[in-house]
C-alpha cells in the first residue's frame, strides 16, 4: 500500500489557508516526507501523521517554501524524545544551514540525525520496502525530483494453507519467490497451493519545481501517480518560464507524453483565491488529472 497525504500545497507565500510545500507518502510500516515548507509540522498534527514512522526526509531543493519548516520540526521531534535515527536527502548546502541553526540556539538533537547530499542522479535509498531515486529537474537553482518505487515480492503468501501443509516459516521467504517446497517425505508442495500472485509494486515521481522540460519525460514514464507543479494557469506560460515554473497544460503534457497513470498538480501560485480554473484545464490535456488538496489522501 502506498498513500500520499497533502500537507501544502501552496507555493512561495501561504495564502487563502494554503500552506507551503510538503507532503507524506506513507507505507504500512514507515513515512517518507518530501519537502517540509513553514507550517509542516503544525499540518502533520491536524492531519493526524505519526512521527514514529517517519524515517526518511526528502527536501528538492533550498527555495523557503520548500524548508523553512525543516529546523522547527528536527528540533521538535527531538523535545518529544525521538531515539530512532533519522534520514535527511537534500542539497549539500543544507547541512551547514542545520548546523548553524542548531549551534546558535545551543541544541542537540537527542537522536541521530544522517544527512545525505544529493549530489547526482540515482538510487540514494534502498529500504526493505521502498526504493527512491533522485533526478534533476530545471528550476533557478538546484532542485530535484524523487521517485519512489515499492518493492514487493512476487507471490503472496497464504499463511494458513501453508500451515496445513506444515511448512516451516523459515521457507516463507522462498515460497514468496516462487519457489515450491518439498516436505520431508520428498512429497512436493506446488508454490501455487500456498501462495497467489501479488499486486503490482506502486511508484509515485516528484517534479518538485520545474520549468517545461520534456527531458523528464523518460524519468517519470509509467509511473502511477505523478506530481508536478502547475503555478500558473496556461495563459500565464510566458511568466511561468521566465520564473522557471510550469502551467497547467504543460504538466498535462508531461503527464501524457510519460503514459502516466494519474496527475496530481499542486504548487499554486498565491495570485490565485481559488483553484476553480486548474483542473478543467489540465484536464483539457490529460483527463486522469487531480488537484493536490491539502488534507487529502490519496491512494496510489
Amino acid at each position: 500500500m502506498l498513500a500520499l497525504t497533502i500537507l501544502g500545497n501552496n507555493s512561495a507565500i501561504p495564502a487563502f489557508d494554503r500552506n507551503p510545500t510538503a507532503q507524506i507518502l506513507q507505507t504500512y510500516e514507515e513515512s517518507y516526507l518530501i519537502d517540509c515548507g513553514e507550517g509542516t509540522q503544525m499540518q502533520m498534527t491536524r492531519y493526524k501523521i505519526r512521527r514514529s514512522k517517519l524515517n526518511r526526509i526528502f527536501i528538492s531543493h533550498l527555495h523557503g517554501d520548500h524548508y523553512y519548516g525543516l529546523i522547527g520540526l528536527l528540533t521538535s521531534m527531538s523535545l518529544l524524545g525521538r531515539t530512532q535515527d533519522l534520514h535527511l536527502h537534500a542539497p549539500e548546502a543544507l547541512e551547514q544551514i542545520i548546523k548553524l541553526q542548531l549551534l546558535v540556539a545551543d541544541t542537540h538533537l537527542c537522536y541521530q540525525l544522517h544527512f545525505h547530499p544529493l549530489k547526482s542522479e540515482g538510487i540514494i535509498a534502498d529500504d526493505k520496502k521502498m526504493s527512491v531515486e533522485c533526478f534533476k529537474v530545471q528550476h533557478r537553482i538546484e532542485c530535484w525530483g524523487f521517485l519512489f518505487r515499492e518493492k514487493k515480492n512476487p507471490r503472496k503468501l497464504n499463511a494458513e494453507r501453508a500451515a496445513i501443509y506444515e511448512i516451516p516459516s523459515a521457507f516463507y521467504d522462498k515460497l514468496q519467490h516462487g519457489h515450491d517446497y518439498v516436505n520431508k517425505k520428498g512429497t512436493i508442495i506446488p508454490n501455487d497451493e500456498v501462495t497467489t500472485a501479488a499486486t503490482k509494486a506502486k511508484s509515485y515521481a516528484y517534479c518538485a519545481d520545474t520549468i517545461y522540460d520534456e527531458n523528464l519525460v523518460h524519468k517519470i514514464t509509467g509511473v502511477d501517480l505523478l506530481y508536478h507543479e502547475t503555478t500558473y494557469l496556461k495563459d500565464l506560460h510566458e511568466r511561468a518560464a521566465s520564473r522557471y515554473h510550469s502551467t497547467t497544460h504543460q504538466a498535462a503534457s508531461i503527464a501524457k507524453l510519460g503514459n502516466v497513470k494519474k496527475l496530481l498538480i499542486g504548487h499554486f501560485s498565491s495570485k490565485y483565491e481559488t483553484l476553480d480554473a486548474f483542473l478543467p484545464e489540465a484536464c483539457e490535456v490529460f483527463e486522469n488529472t487531480e488537484l493536490a488538496l491539502e488534507g487529502v489522501c490519496y491512494k496510489i
